[in-house]
């Protein structure tokens, strides 16, 4: 059975990358009617930052750990689970002054453990969650597409390429909807605007 996790990282219910996973949810279980749906909202359930403990606990072998260690990073673990048990994942990411939600980067520094989703060798790092496909749906406010005057701004979806990449999910997609400032302003009509991303995201999900 295939599974999808499902991350939503905007404060707002309302937002445009909200509705950009929404779609792709609704278009993915279509084509996997026997498909199965984590659901993670970063907003509602907000990752704690690591610190020191927690550095010292995930770096304490297992058979060595504290009760008190593990239950540092049992949160840590429950999210590895899932990243584990799906097959595929969508994020849906609000840019926030040029780069990810702080909720989503607060995510990644609890599911980025060495010996858990990455490891050093002799050859380097290597990424432990291959095999796996990822779809990006990125909304920012201003336009920062490639050959756009803003391009040199977007730390967006290279950091989170980059991040997937050493993880080991290098069969990334990314569908953006720059400019959704215009819909807050009401300059651009919001189903409008919609309709060509709606459309990219349904093919990305398909």
């Amino acid at each position: 059975m295939p599974t999808l996790l499902h991350i939503d990282s905007s404060p707002l219910e309302s937002s445009i990358s909200r509705e950009l996973t929404r779609e792709f949810v609704k278009t993915w279980k279509a084509a996997h009617p026997d498909g199965a749906v984590i659901y993670r909202d970063l907003s509602l359930h907000t990752p704690k930052a690591i610190d020191a403990a927690w550095i010292g606990a995930s770096y304490t072998p297992v058979d060595a750990r504290t009760p008190e260690q593990t239950a540092l990073l049992a949160p840590s673990e429950e999210l590895i689970g899932e990243l584990e048990k799906a097959d595929e994942y969508v994020f849906g990411v609000a840019m926030h002054n040029f780069s990810i939600p702080s909720t989503l980067r607060l995510w990644i520094d609890q599911i980025a453990r060495a010996g858990r989703t990455f490891s050093y060798g002799a050859a380097g790092p290597k990424g432990l969650l291959e095999g796996k496909k990822a779809t990006l749906l990125v909304a920012s406010g201003g336009v920062y597409e490639a050959g756009t005057p803003m391009e040199a701004y977007n730390f967006t979806d290279p950091y989170l390429k980059t991040v997937l990449g050493f993880l080991g999910v290098t069969d990334v997609t990314i569908v953006t909807a720059g400019g959704a400032a215009q819909v807050a302003m009401g300059a651009v009509d919001r189903d409008t605007f919609l309709k060509p991303k709606l459309e990219q995201v349904r093919s990305a999900a398909a």
